[in-house]
């Protein structure tokens, strides 16, 4: 029998520490972490927020691994949910605030949380959901300004600001982030505890050279991967400081974001930089003002622009350089990868790439076989790092698919140029990217398919004027009905109703048959023309 004084020791590792308490030792207690509209945040206000709050869970019965499902908007509070619950060994999940009832009645059931923690605003859409919930114990609602309501208000106002940081390791399960799939059923992405630390050197370090002094933006918001390191793990990384933007991110908002509160990095997605361009066009245009990009504009303090969820296109990239002298950096990353793993570099762009392999990841782009493909040609991309997740939650097949050995299929199609950047060429299945939000065309279909008027259609990405995909359908219709502007117009009301607002199809058009496959299968790449 082995003794236990013959076991190695077990190197332990918690993310809340790293990312909060770290900061203290080195000296930024006093230092502003986040900046709202409301108040400022320091690194210290923000360590005794998340303490509190991972005591007040443990009060409530959290435990080691219990999911925390998370429907917040990006205030002060969210930090401290996330990093409240990992000081304990709990499992934080943050989902998309845009969804419906029906939608998280299925992360809470398929994600087994036994607390749901909402933001205020957000509660109504709760209410509305009508099936079981049998695993959810405990509901927590949360105001930017006001708090946790009752009870959970009087758990956190008598909670100890000092906390023994539970004995995790570097694997530990450390969050969830859903992804969306073919079949518009999400999965569970299952993220380690060192997976943020190896994205924020990786990237924001080693691309973005983040650094203390720096104060980031992100118009994406917490809830997406994307927007997670972007506002919040990659600031605390390197001592930084986040702004909060709990509103719609419209271009008359952003604009007023970046003119208040001065940051040096700039996150948003190619549709928002589109429609930023379209606002401040016309603002001047009203204005009599000529544009300057060597004047005094809302981006003067800003020294970088990322953009990732969709392709950028070149036009775009050139346009935002001309108005405000700024370069974009497009890359792309995945919930499966957690942030950008490919990406074009400050001084060395190529408009309408998605850059050059960042530090840290290895790519390879092959056939269906497997094998790599020569050089200039088309074929899948596939990642593999450090920052992988696990696997998807109780989805075996799936995660055997996705994530084959050490490597990620991404279900991207790229090819690589003689330089040494990769390009974007679409998707290897029918998924769009709208406005850098994954939507299944299955499941807009099935929402248009349930309008009387409708026998069956198909949904795939079209090009709007600005280059940038959002969904288009085609739409059978039943013998009795005719197509009108007025039938499109409730088709996409319906869509809207049933769904996300932002799944519904930008463009209807009746045809009289859709193609398909000898098996009968819609042929969607047919439609695409």
């Amino acid at each position: 029998m082995t003794d236990s004084h013959d076991l190695p020791e077990i190197e332990t590792f918690n993310a809340a520490d790293w990312f909060i308490d770290r900061n203290i030792r080195q000296g930024r207690g006093h230092k502003t972490a986040i900046f709202t509209r409301h108040r400022n945040y320091t690194y210290n206000d923000l360590q005794k927020m998340v303490n509190k709050t991972a005591n007040a869970l443990w009060d409530l019965g959290v435990r080691i691994e219990d999911r925390v499902l998370m429907v917040m908007l990006d205030v002060p509070q969210f930090y401290a949910i996330f990093f409240g619950a990992i000081r304990i060994g709990a499992v934080p999940i943050p989902v998309n605030t845009m969804m419906t009832a029906k939608d998280y009645e299925y992360y809470l059931n398929d994600s087994r949380a036994r607390v749901l923690v909402i933001s205020e605003e957000l509660r109504p859409v709760i209410h509305q959901i009508q099936g079981d919930l049998p695993y959810l114990r405990d509901l927590i609602v949360i105001s930017e300004t006001d708090g946790a309501r009752l009870p959970f208000k009087q758990r956190y106002k008598r909670a100890p600001s000092v906390i023994k940081t539970a004995l995790t390791t570097r694997d530990d399960p450390g969050f969830w982030l859903y992804s969306s799939g073919s079949t518009g059923s999400p999965k569970g992405a299952i993220h380690s505890m060192y997976d943020m630390v190896v994205t924020s050197r990786n990237y924001a370090q080693g691309v973005l050279g983040l650094n203390e002094h720096d104060i980031t933006f992100s118009a994406s918001k917490l809830f997406f991967a994307y927007g997670l390191g972007n506002n919040m793990y990659f600031p605390l990384a390197v001592g930084a400081s986040a702004v909060l933007c709990p509103e719609r991110p419209t271009p008359e908002t952003v604009f007023a974001y970046l003119r208040d509160f001065h940051p040096t990095v700039f996150f948003g997605v190619p549709t928002l930089y589109a429609s930023m361009l379209e606002w401040i066009d016309r603002r001047d245009r009203a204005a009599g003002r000529a544009s300057d990009p060597d004047g005094d504009h809302e981006l003067a303090s800003v020294r970088l622009c990322v953009s990732a969820g969709e392709a950028l296109p070149a036009e775009l990239f050139h346009r935002w350089k001309r108005r405000f002298g700024r370069e974009i950096l497009d890359g792309i990353g995945s919930t499966e990868m957690l942030h950008i793993f490919l990406s074009n570099r400050p001084g060395e762009v190529r408009p309408g790439s998605t850059g050059k392999p960042v530090p840290g990841y290895e790519l390879r782009i092959v056939d269906e076989t497997g094998q790599p493909v020569p050089q200039g040609e088309l074929g899948n991309l596939m990642v593999k790092g450090d920052s992988a997740a696990q696997a998807y939650w109780h989805k075996r097949e799936k995660t055997r698919k996705t994530m084959v050995g050490e490597w990620i299929d991404t279900g991207d199609k790229y090819y690589v140029d003689a330089d040494g950047f990769y390009w974007c060429c679409g998707r290897g299945d029918d998924m769009l990217k709208v406005g850098g939000i994954w939507v299944s065309p299955v499941e807009v279909e099935s929402a248009i398919g349930k309008h009387p008027a409708v026998f069956e259609a198909a949904v795939i990405g079209h090009p709007d004027e600005q280059g940038l995909i959002k969904p288009k359908a085609f739409v059978v219709l039943r013998e009795g009905h005719a197509p009108s502007e007025a039938l499109a117009a409730e088709i996409q009301a319906l869509v809207k109703k049933e769904l996300a607002p932002y799944k519904y199809p930008r463009w209807v058009e009746f045809v009289e048959a859709l193609p398909k496959s000898a098996t009968g299968k819609t042929q969607r790449f047919r439609l695409r023309g």
